[in-house]
């Protein structure tokens, strides 16, 4: 998951506060951490090639992109899954089924 925000994101980690089961990224405006979750419930998680989306959580990130047609392209060349929704938002699954947003502000509408 680290490798794939990482690319995603287009930037690094931040190396001085990874630890085997935490990872950061600074984006600037924000920093993202991952973290590992316990073995007992990894173990009950089944990550499937394609991911199947987890469409229940409560919680999504959203990707300001400056062109989202070229982004879609990007995202799909590395092998995203990308969801055009029938109200017009732009959702992505990554690895895991998590899903995430890009976004234009001259394409956002709400």
């Amino acid at each position: 998951m680290a490798a794939f925000y990482g690319e995603l994101l287009g930037v690094k980690h931040v190396a001085a506060t990874q630890t085997e089961t935490w990872v950061e990224f600074e984006t600037g405006c924000a920093t993202i951490a991952l973290h590992g979750i316990p073995a007992s419930i990894a173990s009950t998680i089944e990550v499937r090639t394609p991911p199947d989306p987890r469409e229940d959580t409560p919680i999504k990130l959203m990707f300001e992109v400056d062109d989202i047609q070229l982004e879609c392209k990007r995202l799909e060349e590395l092998g995203v899954t990308v969801i055009h929704r029938p109200w017009g938002a732009i959702d992505a699954i990554d690895p895991e089924g998590n899903i995430f947003q890009i976004y234009s502000t001259s394409s956002r509408t709400g």
